[in-house]
């Protein structure tokens, strides 16, 4: 299996929606690459081998290596368009890194212990607000996910922000806003029954 951390592409040198069309129409996503020390290059790649890096969610969180005619370069992966009716990848931004600078990037939530917590075991149900959170780190120090234990978690009971567990060198971005941006992740609910 190739590997789920790079990304090969080929540079384009035509842009615009036409050009787009075709790439898409040849089984190509296009692509860009921006930001660090180097101009906004344009990329194309196989949409197949796009679709088998993407099933993947640590591809979202993770310091990639995208390889454009031979040369390889680190980025994230900053977004992707999908088409809202098909199976199809409409485009991908990259965003390069240097691995010695802070990025800011969304990192998925993993929710555990939901059944075994304390509000769990009285029927409670746990309500998500998020399920990622934009931290700020270097690329060396970008978690694949943060995991939230919800163990004593009872109803009427919620964990903020500022109750997740970060690994070192990681920090909430919206924590760095002041108080009044520490949100709730999830609270824990009575059940309704009927």
């Amino acid at each position: 299996m190739s590997n789920v951390f790079e990304f090969v592409a080929e540079s384009r040198a035509d842009s615009g929606k036409s050009a787009a069309r075709r790439s898409r129409r040849q089984g190509n996503v296009p692509a860009v690459i921006y930001g660090g020390h180097s101009g906004p290059q344009m990329l194309v790649l196989n949409h197949n081998e796009v679709i088998k890096h993407l099933e993947h969610e640590a591809v979202y969180s993770h310091v990639l290596d995208v390889t454009v005619d031979g040369r390889t370069e680190k980025a994230i992966l900053k977004g992707v368009q999908r088409n809202p009716a098909k199976f199809q990848v409409l485009h991908l931004d990259f965003l390069r890194v240097d691995m010695s600078e802070a990025v800011k990037v969304h990192v998925p939530l993993h929710f555990t212990h939901e059944a075994t917590s304390v509000g769990g075991k009285k029927g409670g149900v746990a309500a998500h607000s998020m399920v990622d959170v934009e931290v700020s780190c270097l690329p060396s120090a970008l978690p694949e996910f943060i995991e939230v234990d919800l163990t004593n978690l009872d109803i009427g009971g919620s964990l903020h922000l500022s109750d997740l567990v970060l690994p070192n060198g990681v920090e909430v971005v919206a924590l760095a806003q002041g108080e009044d941006h520490n949100l709730p992740v999830v609270s824990m609910m009575a059940s309704k029954t009927n």
